[in-house]
C-alpha cells in the first residue's frame, strides 16, 4: 500500500515544540543480529539512532486509512474500527527491550493521562515489537492505554504500517479517518505529543 510523503513540519509548529526535542529523538532501529538478545545484554549493541524527523501530511494529501487491529499484550482485542473511528489516535511503536522507548514512556502516560480526562475525542494504543505479550506486560501496563503484541497478532500490526514505522520507537498520529497525519521518528516528548495531536484535533 502506499503512502503519502511526509513533509516537515511548519515552522511555527516547530518554534512551539522548541528545545524540549534537543537530545530526546534517539531511537532504535532493527538490526539483523538478533536486536532484542543484544538490547537486553545491557551494552545497547544493536541501537541505532532514530532520524528525530518530527513531519506532518496536509488533510488533503492524506490518503488510505489505516486498518490497524490485533490482539494486545493481555490478550484483549483492539480494532481502529471499534476502538478509534471519529478520533485522533496516536500510535506507539516501541519494546520493553528499547531503551530510548523506556525513556518516552513517561512523557506518553502524562499526555494519554491528560487526553482520558479531559473527554476529547483521543485514543491513543501501542504496538509492542519483537517480544512475547508476557514480556512487554509489565511495561504495557504501566503506560496505563492498550497495547497491541505484533507477536500475538503475527505480524499483521506493523504490516499495516505498510513500512512508515521504521525506527524503535516510532510514533504515529491518525486523523479522525485513521488516515496517517503525523510521525515522529524516535523518542518524543509530551510537549511533543500534545503540539502533534492538538492540530489534529483542531482541524474541521
Amino acid at each position: 500500500m502506499s503512502r503519502p510523503r511526509l513533509r516537515p513540519l511548519t515552522v511555527s509548529v516547530v518554534t512551539a515544540i522548541g528545545l524540549t526535542l534537543v537530545g530526546g529523538l534517539a531511537g532504535c532501529r532493527s538490526d539483523a543480529n538478533s536486536l532484542e538478545a543484544q538490547a537486553n545484554s545491557g551494552t545497547r549493541a544493536g541501537y541505532l539512532a532514530g532520524d528525530g524527523s518530527i513531519e506532518q501530511i496536509s488533510p488533503a494529501k492524506r490518503t488510505a486509512p489505516i486498518d490497524l487491529q490485533g490482539t494486545t499484550v493481555t490478550g484483549s482485542t483492539w480494532s481502529w474500527a471499534a476502538e478509534g473511528k471519529g478520533k485522533v489516535v496516536l500510535v506507539n511503536v516501541w519494546g520493553s527491550w528499547c531503551g530510548p522507548c523506556q525513556e518516552e514512556a513517561p512523557a506518553l502516560t502524562r499526555a494519554w493521562t491528560a487526553y482520558a480526562s479531559s473527554g476529547k475525542p483521543v485514543a491513543f494504543v501501542g504496538i509492542s515489537i519483537k517480544e512475547s505479550p508476557q514480556n512487554a506486560a509489565p511495561a504495557a501496563a504501566a503506560l496505563g492505554y492498550p497495547s497491541i503484541s505484533d507477536r500475538a497478532s503475527g505480524g499483521t500490526p506493523m504490516l499495516s504500517l505498510a513500512g512508515i514505522a521504521p525506527a524503535t520507537p516510532t510514533t504515529l498520529v491518525l486523523d479522525k479517518q485513521g488516515r496517517l497525519a503525523a510521525r515522529v521518528l524516535g523518542g518524543t516528548t509530551e510537549v511533543t505529543l500534545k503540539t502533534l495531536v492538538d492540530a489534529v484535533l483542531a482541524e474541521a
